[in-house]
């Protein structure tokens, strides 16, 4: 720093009478001049002026702005942590979800198959009902055919013993030469020969 500037800085008057003087030569002019010097060479009342400026901001900045930025960074760091909390709930829940769709799935499939199986055992049932209802139908059927086809036997058998017994009667009564018109004699001579017949 050059003398002069030095000087301006002491609150020194700044005449080119001390060019070439030393700093300690400076501040002894200064001090018989009447200004009274800090160690530094700063005149005492700005560096009080200055020290209660700094005082009064850090004073404000410490009652005031510091708090402010406590309460920031704590809303921050608290917001931060409060993320991965629900984050960290969030991947909780969202795995338990996850159990649980895998359960329910399993639940699901497992009755799926239950339904399927009672699908086949009523389908089966069905088919054993629907069968047992045929085979019964069919030996209805079968037996009211067998039972028809007997009463037809019989008619037919009864009017083929008639025709038999008629034509017999005629048959008789043009070998044995007399007539066989009684009833009674038309029917004992058609059970006998049928009687043969049988035989």
């Amino acid at each position: 720093m050059s003398t002069i500037a030095f000087l301006a800085a002491a609150g020194c008057s700044t005449d080119t009478s001390v060019a070439g003087l030393t700093a300690e030569q400076v501040l002894e002019k200064c001090a018989s001049e009447g200004h009274e010097t800090f160690a530094l060479g700063l005149p005492l009342g700005e560096i009080i002026i200055a020290i209660v400026a700094f005082a009064v901001l850090f004073f404000v900045l410490r009652k005031f702005a510091w708090p402010q930025f406590e309460k920031a960074y704590d809303a921050r760091t608290k917001a931060i942590e409060g993320g991965i909390a629900e984050a960290a709930q969030a991947q909780n829940e969202a795995k338990a979800a996850l159990e649980e769709y895998r359960a329910q799935l399993a639940g699901a499939r497992e009755e799926a198959a239950k339904i399927r199986e009672d699908a086949r055992a009523q389908a089966q049932g069905i088919r054993s009902d629907l069968l047992a209802q045929a085979t019964a139908e069919t030996e209805r059927i079968a037996a009211a055919g067998r039972s028809q086809l007997d009463a037809q036997r019989a008619q037919i058998i009864a009017e083929l013993r008639s025709d038999l017994g008629r034509m017999s009667v005629d048959l008789a009564s043009k070998v044995v030469g007399e007539s066989l018109s009684e009833e009674a004699a038309k029917q004992r001579t058609v059970e006998r020969f049928l009687a043969d017949l049988e035989r």
